[in-house]
């Protein structure tokens, strides 16, 4: 049977994976942008697993709220990169640091 330790084990290895591919590459923002919806995405497995586990619905009301702005999140993220791209004609993340006014 499957219990909450597996549960809590995968989403160690999603929120492992997420936090690796910020650090790892930092050079492309859009890998960047997965790497955090994996963070969340791991987030909302604990919290599911948790209030599954304690009969307990609010776990699964906040991963949905959770889900919003994670969803408002990547739609932002994503209006400010096309934003960038017309403007610079690039994507990399090095070449922030450089924008003035």
């Amino acid at each position: 049977m499957i219990g909450i330790t597996h549960y809590l084990v995968v989403s160690a290895i999603l929120f492992t994976l997420g936090v690796l591919g910020i650090f790892m590459n930092r050079k492309n923002l859009i890998i960047i942008l997965m790497a955090i919806e994996l963070i969340l995405l791991s987030v909302n497995l604990n919290l599911v697993a948790f209030s599954a586990a304690l009969n307990d619905m609010v776990g699964q009301v906040f991963a949905m709220f959770v889900l919003t702005v994670a969803a408002g999140e990547a739609a932002i993220g994503l209006a400010i990169l096309v934003i960038y791209f017309r403007g610079r004609g690039t994507i990399a993340v090095d070449d922030v640091n450089r924008m003035k006014g």
